[in-house]
């Protein structure tokens, strides 16, 4: 019997909730350790108040003398609190959060006066090396500096005893280090290019936000399972074992009652995030066994993407204290659904208007028409990239699975819009006759608010689907940092507004066409050149990959396929363009991402090595000596007839060896084949041994193992199996 598995499964089986009490409404609490505007008043003199509002706003700079006043009361608010340490908060391009806390404790040269100091210098910039983050060339390590810079548009938080400061992670020539550099950098090209394009239907837009509603999906395993299998613990999913003979095909997991364990962890959870002043709304089973949702109230975007990230690292913290282990990963279980973060993405005025949400007026319809019908053409032309920018090893598990969107980037918008597209697509070229704007305006853009809500379906197999208000890009993984597909997208949707707005322009300028009929005329050809990215059917049939061949739509099944894009003059082009990043920056994410790819392939082989053979092998051999000692147990009573009575039993023997000859084999090939691939000198063709010779490996060894636990007696199987990972509750 194995201690670890079976008194795992004990610890587990014998578990009580954590009891949890709320004692005030999420409204009283919410955003209490936030350093937010109504905090702010508080703690700031109200010179320091407008310069912080002004930044928020307007992205105008605060100055040093200002930023001392904005310390000092942040420093009094979080002692206040209790709060010991503060951190510079950044997103390196590891995917994770970073931190270095400082005390707020100093002395003087001499060791005597201490006192709790923070001045604006400490709260602006910070120095915190990081020399060993991911760069991509961009420095060397012994050029170590790295510094972090405040953002003040996403407020200070208090986690625990620690003043966090959302910051910017910048090289010392001033290269991005990080997610939230070029995100920022795309929100602000965003909102100058949306404004401009406002400003043809309402004159007193001076500000565009784009907006982001993230669907965080994940799996929660007791925590004594999750250490009983080193896989789980090294790679973040099961690399064998066996799949459940119930798994969720009676789909009675999907929005059923929620676990007693998980309700209360989900309430401590929803606790802390109320009080980090993240407005999580919705909660409920996911399809799979052992596995959860949660949503939040949309917000703008970079604010969004910082709480998502805050959130994985709460949602950790708070799983320590009820015995559970987070899972992330796009598959931690073969023959289960995996998980996505359903990126739901939209426009917004500071006049209070969605700009993805249609309206009574024709008007305001047409505005509507314009930022829709862009968005599809900006995905038309840029599919590639957003096909890469969700590109990850763990995503290309889930990519095209049954739960998940395929790998081909398609738009879909339902059977209402779609005739909608089809009538403005048919008008005559040229001017618009007074009769065709009034069917324009009145018959055709007058039908939208009848039709959107009510009438527009979701296709859980788009990887981008227009749902009433928002696209969703559903393709982005669980695991992921949503800044790579924000910027991305908002990149891409930037610069399709201002070539809209050109071609507008040039129209009204020089063919003297009214506003209206400019704008017609340009839809109307955008529509024309965006047919190929436009599918309302399965994305999972084979007749779709068919199909998106002959539309030329790229199919980039692998991570290593995909990233191609990041390093094309397209991206090089279209980010430098926009000045979102330079060269160097976008050929250092390139290299980072493809090399990230290649570790996490050589990791997970060299875990399942381990397990196959010092865990899988072994317990084969035990039990294979225990049916060997049967079988001559049988021929001492039996004597010549022994193998007519024991052919069953040999029949396992020799099933058992053959499993264990094709474990040792292939563990071999795959470890010579991972030696040649680490021989490799460039990162995109390491990366395409990794993916094409070594991970081959897995599926095979993982069949060997897989059979073998069917063979092997329960008692003596080591790794915890499916069953008792998926429905210990």
């Amino acid at each position: 019997m194995s201690t670890l598995r079976f008194q795992a499964l004990i610890e587990a089986s014998t578990r009580k909730p954590i009891q949890f009490e709320e004692t005030e409404k999420k409204s009283v609490i919410f955003g209490a350790n936030v350093f937010n505007g109504k905090t702010m008043k508080h703690y700031l003199t109200s010179e320091a108040y407008k310069a912080v509002q002004g930044a928020i706003q307007h992205g105008t700079k605060i100055d040093r003398k200002i930023a001392d006043y904005v310390a000092m009361g942040m420093k009094e608010w979080a002692l206040s609190k209790g709060v010991t340490h503060y951190t510079h908060w950044f997103q390196p391009l590891t995917g994770t959060t970073a931190e270095k806390h400082d005390a707020f404790f100093e002395t003087s040269y001499d060791g005597s006066d201490p006192v709790e100091k923070f001045g604006g210098s400490q709260l602006v910039q910070q120095e915190p090396d990081a020399s060993s983050f991911p760069n991509g060339g961009i420095r060397n390590t012994f050029e170590a500096r790295g510094y972090t810079a405040w953002d003040p548009t996403s407020p200070a938080f208090i986690f625990g005893t620690t003043l966090c400061i959302p910051t910017v992670f910048i090289s010392y020539t001033g290269e991005a280090l990080d997610y939230k550099t070029p995100l920022l950098r795309a929100l602000t090209v965003m909102d100058d290019a949306a404004t401009e394009v406002c400003k043809y239907f309402d004159k007193n837009v001076k500000k565009v936000t784009a907006t982001l509603g993230w669907e965080q999906e994940y799996f929660l395993i007791d925590r004594s399972l999750a250490k009983s299998r080193p896989d789980l613990m090294m790679t973040g999913r099961t690399l064998l074992g066996h799949t459940s003979a119930k798994g969720q095909q009676l789909d009675d997991h999907y929005f059923g009652s929620i676990p007693t364990r998980a309700l209360t962890y989900m309430r401590e959870l929803e606790h802390e995030c109320m009080l980090l002043g993240i407005p999580v709304k919705t909660r409920h089973n996911e399809v799979a066994p052992n596995q959860f949702e949660l949503a939040p109230i949309f917000e703008e975007t970079n604010l969004a993407v910082d709480h998502n990230c805050l959130l994985m690292d709460v949602m950790e913290k708070v799983a320590e204290r009820h015995d559970f282990k987070v899972l992330f990963h796009e598959k931690p279980f073969k023959g289960v659904n995996g998980s996505g973060k359903h990126n739901n993405w939209s426009l917004a005025t500071d006049t209070g208007v969605n700009l993805l949400s249609p309206s009574k007026t024709p008007m305001s319809n047409l505005q509507f028409l314009t930022f829709f019908i862009n968005t599809i053409k900006a995905v038309n032309d840029s599919e590639s990239l957003l096909r890469a920018s969700i590109a990850t090893a763990s995503n290309d598990h889930r990519l095209g699975a049954n739960e998940a969107p395929p790998a081909i980037i398609s738009v879909f918008i339902g059977d209402s819009l779609t005739k909608v597209l089809a009538e403005l697509e048919g008008v005559t070229t040229g001017k618009l006759s007074p009769e065709e704007k009034t069917d324009l305006k009145l018959n055709v853009v007058g039908k939208i608010p009848d039709l959107m809500l009510d009438n527009t379906d979701r296709n859980r197999t788009s990887p981008f689907a227009f749902t009433g208000n928002k696209f969703e890009f559903r393709a982005v993984g669980s695991s992921a940092n949503c800044s790579n597909a924000m910027t991305t997208l908002n990149a891409i949707v930037a610069k399709q507004l201002r070539q809209f707005k050109i071609e507008v322009d040039t129209l009204i300028d020089e063919k003297g066409m009214k506003k209206d009929d400019a704008i017609f005329n340009v839809l109307r050809e955008y529509i024309k050149q965006s047919k190929k990215i436009l599918f309302e059917g399965d994305g999972y049939s084979d007749a779709w990959e068919k199909e998106a061949a002959k539309r030329g739509l790229s199919n980039y099944k692998t991570t290593p396929e995909a990233l191609k894009a990041r390093a094309s003059k397209q991206a090089l082009d279209l980010f430098s363009e926009l000045g979102i990043m330079n060269h160097i920056e976008v050929e250092a994410r390139y290299e980072i991402e493809l090399e990230e790819y290649t570790k996490k392939i050589q990791i997970e082989g060299r875990v399942l090595g381990d397990i196959a053979r010092n865990h899988v092998i072994p317990t084969a051999i035990r039990y294979q000596n225990t049916l060997i000692e049967n079988v001559r147990g049988l021929k001492e009573i039996f004597g010549k007839d022994f193998e007519s009575v024991s052919k069953e039993q040999i029949a396992i023997i020799k099933q058992i060896s053959g499993h264990i000859e094709g474990i040792n084999t292939k563990v071999e090939e795959m470890t010579q084949e991972r030696k040649k691939a680490n021989s490799l000198n460039d990162a995109q063709v390491m990366a395409e041994a990794y993916c094409n010779k070594v991970k081959p490996y897995f599926d095979i060894i993982r069949n060997h193992c897989d059979k073998l636990e069917l063979l092997v007696d329960n008692e003596l199987w080591t790794l915890t199996k499916y069953r008792e990972l998926l429905f210990t509750k």
